[in-house]
């Protein structure tokens, strides 16, 4: 009996499949290309702050994809030029600020950042299921510490889907792993719904479950603004968990561990130097 029932349990596991860690970072930077600035004038605190980029998130980005062997895809670009963790027409899309610029400039922003970087990632994910790969996306975020006069409650946040199987296993593996370590107070699906408008989002409707794991890891800014020994130890302390969560999900879901392989950062034409050239891809680095 016992023989039996766990043939019925290896015959609903997903099939084996080597997991592919992609690792993105929509909001590293708060740069401004020169041919756009004029539209931000007096805008320098607005630049630098949360609304700006998202403080930490890219160093924690690098380390990830290193730590994991994952590709790395992330723009410098400021989410208040085009907010690239939106779906194309969300109305958050532009910023108050670039809602004033006409429409033209704005359509040249959306084909010139947005467009090469949703097609770059989406080609990507597509590569990668078609070599018979399972993705596990990784979106590397921060959060302000106060937003609308409350203080947010979390040290870091899990972002997932709840009604896809697979991420919902492996936000648990990857929440265990992040209280394991000392990474103070960790949620899930806060301080935002995993399944609120976002990259992942728009990567679900394209790729199934089985293919496409999209979660976002949230860390609170406080720490990456004070930095310091204390930050660099807790960032390290929320990177090493991310390859202890993959082994556990693979052990428990049926799938094989990604392959130890360097990692590659693919920047955006929006996370290069102002030159208007294509999508550069940078391996092994």
């Amino acid at each position: 009996m016992r023989s039996t029932t766990r043939s019925a349990e290896l015959a609903r596991r997903p099939r084996a499949r080597p997991l592919y860690v992609l690792v993105t970072c929509e909001h590293g930077g708060n740069r401004i290309p020169s041919r756009y600035r004029r539209w931000f004038a007096g805008a320098q605190a607005a630049l630098a702050s949360h609304r700006g980029y998202d403080a930490g998130a890219l160093s924690t980005a690098r380390l990830l994809a290193a730590a994991t062997g994952g590709h790395l895809f992330f723009t410098t670009v400021s989410r208040l030029l085009v907010e690239l963790n939106r779906s194309p027409h969300h109305p958050r899309v532009f910023s108050d600020i670039m809602r004033r610029a006409p429409r033209a400039v704005r359509q040249e922003i959306f084909e010139r950042y947005y467009v090469p970087y949703h097609t770059a990632i989406a080609a990507d994910v597509a590569a990668a299921i078609a070599r018979g790969m399972r993705v596990v996306h990784i979106g590397s975020h921060s959060f302000t510490p106060v937003f609308d006069g409350l203080e947010r409650a979390a040290d870091a946040g899990v972002l997932y889907d709840p009604a896809r199987p697979l991420e919902a296993s492996f936000a648990v593996h990857w929440v265990a792993a992040l209280r394991a370590r000392d990474t103070g107070v960790v949620r899930r699906n806060y301080p935002y719904q995993g399944r609120n408008d976002g990259l992942p989002t728009l990567l679900r409707r394209r790729f199934p479950p089985e293919d496409y794991l999209g979660l976002e890891l949230e860390v609170n800014q406080r720490h990456a603004l004070a930095g310091g020994a204390a930050w660099r130890r807790l960032q390290r302390a929320l990177v090493d968990a991310v390859p202890a969560a993959l082994a556990a999900f693979s052990d428990d879901a049926g799938v094989t561990p990604p392959r130890a392989a360097p990692g590659s950062e693919r920047r955006s034409r929006g996370a290069r130097a102002e030159a208007d050239s294509r999508a550069a891809i940078r391996a092994g680095r």
